[in-house]
């Protein structure tokens, strides 16, 4: 169980990479990347979930406060998700209403402008 997080600079946004799961153990590793591209000033910011297997609360909750701390600056959040069973916990979850969920990078990226 680990997480691999990767972020670069793509455009007007900084993409943050995700491949594994998301869960209680692995969150706080996501948590610090998110925290520390919004420490240095960087607002749009696309999350890419197409490597993630699992995500749980845990993960989503980071995923959630991400938000709410850009959205304060006049920033957002776009996810690119392309798995079903993880799209899925969106749709339940109904945060399909607060996130921007996309099929690819570049459609994430065109709805941050």
């Amino acid at each position: 169980m680990d997480i691999k997080v990767n972020v670069r600079e793509s455009g007007d946004a900084y993409v943050v990479e995700l491949g594994g799961e998301i869960d209680v153990y692995t969150s706080p590793k996501v948590k610090d990347a998110i925290t520390e591209l919004i420490d240095q000033g960087h607002y749009n910011l696309v999350i890419n979930l197409e490597k993630v297997r699992y995500i749980d609360s845990t993960g989503l909750g980071v995923l959630i406060g991400g938000l709410k701390r850009v959205r304060e600056h006049g920033g957002t959040v776009s996810l690119v998700c392309t798995n079903p069973q993880i799209r899925k916990i969106f749709d339940i979850t109904g945060l399909v209403k607060i996130f921007g969920i996309y099929d690819d990078e570049t459609e994430a990226q065109k709805a941050l402008v």
